[in-house]
């Protein structure tokens, strides 16, 4: 991994982070513990699928039958023609009763070769007293040292927007997903291939312009020789 959990403390005093807390309503219940197959759970579905993203600004690549704790995941950034292969790894899996809600939810963090360096935890939280479920997306993140000056001059003129952008829709879409559930749709589920590996949000394996995009993998550093020796996406 390309960061240090001894940072999350310190990025709040030091100008270089950013440390995002968005929350969006997705959806309510009667007070008391999540319903069977209620909001609470619906959200579950899609934020344990990675089913939240734009799929024009973000997919993700994996294989849902490993264990999610530990899962490596690809992320394919897109931004106008370029598109950008980001690794990340499942570090953490909240699932517990805290101060009066109940939450679901999971955490990765960025991986050597990625633009960025951080965690970005999702989760699902009931209020007990209220019924009100909502989407919650905690980060911590700066850019990283990026090698390409154009990567790195686009990154900073465009990063920061698209990041907030990402985290607007993506309370946007469990909300819309979570209702279209409530009214009868089924929730979309990764959907493996053959070799076991699923592309999320489901339905966005071939996006129109894929054929023409121009790819960069790793476009962030690369890990020093000592990490190297260790198993790295």
């Amino acid at each position: 991994m390309n960061v240090d959990p001894a940072d999350e403390p310190r990025a709040a005093d030091d100008p270089a982070w950013h440390v995002d807390h968005g929350r969006a309503l997705v959806g309510t219940e009667p007070p008391g513990d999540p319903v069977p197959g209620g909001d609470w759970e619906r959200a579950c579905t899609v934020v344990r699928g990675y089913q939240f993203t734009d799929p024009h600004r973000l997919r993700g690549i994996f294989r849902p039958d490993d264990p999610l704790l530990g899962r490596d995941m690809l992320l394919e950034g897109r931004f106008g023609p370029l598109r950008f292969h980001l690794g990340v790894r499942v570090t953490g899996i909240v699932d517990e009763v805290r101060d009066g809600t109940r939450v679901w939810g999971w955490s990765y963090d960025t991986l050597h070769g990625h633009l960025e360096q951080g965690r970005l935890t999702y989760e699902v939280v009931k209020d007990l007293a209220t019924g009100e479920v909502e989407f919650v997306i905690r980060a911590f993140s700066r850019r990283a040292p990026i090698p390409d000056p154009v990567l790195a001059t686009g990154f900073a003129l465009f990063g920061r927007a698209v990041q907030l952008e990402f985290y607007h829709r993506a309370g946007q879409r469990v909300r819309d997903l979570v209702g279209a559930a409530r009214a009868g749709r089924p929730l979309p589920r990764p959907v493996p291939d053959p070799d076991g590996i699923a592309v999320a949000p489901e339905g966005s394996r071939h996006l129109r312009g894929d054929s023409l995009a121009l790819l960069v993998r790793r476009p962030g550093p690369s890990a020093p020789p000592a990490a190297r020796r260790v198993r790295v996406t």
